[in-house]
């Protein structure tokens, strides 16, 4: 492997814990979209459907019979690059037009309440993911172009209904990794499947009102792949926790509110270590420096009438990223959630959930010199969210 190869691997590896649009750095929080119209507050107590799996396994001994709830939400990030004094000899032409596009982050989930006491599960998710483009050739074509990672996550689980007030529920969760990630002349790909774990406690205070805490574990990757299909190369990644804190309660006979306070150690990603799987041989890594973050959210619900909830939200999400670490492949930064959404309850036919959120990212400045490039410039970065839950019990 040449000089230049062992200098452009850990920047493309880089790119798998780089940023997403939705949530802080990579973590995408739309595990369904009954909750996108409140901003996903009170995600750990609100439990009115399957999708409590992801968030509070607790949650399940809420919900009688079989329930299944299906969705999908489509994220249309938007980033776009204003040069700013870029140089370099390895620099190309032109702003790379606007990085982002449209995704659809889908999920499923089914649950049974086996006894009075006891509910299983079962839920497939996303809760990471990344997908941006530049034109090639672009001024910052040296430190990235197509950046494309990919999770999947099946998470059975189980909930025991303690006593009146107090709920447990814990879950394994197999989750798969892969993506490709190229630069001017460089292409990776790599994947992994790895093990980690979720719990939860929810506590019924009264009637009208509910407290969740929710826990769900790191988990490890050793990511194996080549450059260029040819060198075989590895690297062992840590994805992070995070704790939440939810509240929900029942204000009026027409009103009910929501609150969230979840945190994530980011800061367990601070140096990148990539390895030659064929000789063992250690090669130049990356810096991170990401610091731990948290994330605040508030939403509340009206009845206009037996059948039909409003439904609307906002949220301040605080990034890991410094600003001497932020990286073209996704341009993180503080975000705040502007959110509102319907839930149309048919009766017998299901329940339909329609959300919408506006993220609004304060604009991200950014000077890197990696591979021959000073890049030197600001985003304008903004996110539309738009998501739709079918649940059905029976």
């Amino acid at each position: 492997m040449n000089k230049h190869l062992l200098r452009s691997l850990p920047a493309l590896l880089a790119l798998a814990f780089a940023g997403s649009a939705s949530a802080a750095a990579f973590q995408l929080l739309e595990q369904n979209a009954s909750g996108l119209g409140t901003a996903y507050a009170g995600s750990a107590a609100v439990a009115d459907n399957a999708s409590t799996i992801f968030y509070n396994p607790a949650g399940l001994t809420l919900l009688p019979g079989t329930q299944i709830s299906v969705g999908v939400v489509g994220v249309q990030p938007s980033y776009t690059f204003h040069d700013q004094g870029t140089t370099g000899l390895g620099a190309g032409v032109g702003n790379g037009g606007d990085a982002g596009g449209l995704h659809a982050v889908p999920n499923a989930y089914v649950s049974q309440r086996l006894t009075n006491h006891l509910a299983i599960g079962l839920g497939i998710s996303a809760p990471f993911g990344l997908a941006t483009e530049y034109s090639t050739g672009w001024l910052g074509a040296a430190q990235g172009i197509k950046s494309e990672i990919r999770t999947v996550n099946y998470n059975p689980s189980l909930a025991y209904q303690v006593s009146e007030r107090v709920a447990l529920g814990f879950g394994l969760n197999y989750q798969t990794i892969d993506g490709e990630l190229t630069r001017t002349g460089v292409s990776l790909k790599g994947d992994d499947a790895s093990l980690g774990w979720n719990a939860g406690l929810l506590f019924t205070l009264s009637p009208a009102m509910r407290l969740g805490l929710s826990y769900r574990s790191a988990v490890s990757h050793t990511l194996e792949g080549t450059i260029n299909g040819v060198v075989p190369v590895r690297t062992d990644v840590k994805l992070p926790d995070t704790l939440t804190w939810s509240v929900w309660q029942q204000l009026s006979e027409r009103w009910e509110a929501m609150g969230d306070l979840s945190y994530t150690r980011w800061g367990t990603l601070q140096q990148l270590e990539v390895f030659n799987r064929t000789t063992g041989a250690a090669l130049p890594g990356e810096s991170f420096n990401y610091s731990n973050s948290w994330r605040l959210a508030w939403g509340a619900a009206y009845k206009a009438s037996e059948r039909l909830k409003i439904k609307f939200g906002i949220a301040y999400d605080r990034t890991p990223v410094k600003d001497s670490d932020r990286s073209v492949r996704v341009p993180d930064n503080d975000r705040l959630w502007l959110s509102f959404g319907g839930q149309w309850n048919s009766g017998g036919y299901g329940v339909v959930d329609l959300g919408y959120a506006y993220l609004y990212v304060k604009d991200p400045s950014i000077a890197q010199s990696r591979n021959g490039v000073n890049l030197l410039g600001a985003y304008d970065a903004s996110a539309h969210l738009l998501g739709m839950q079918y649940s059905l019990g029976f």
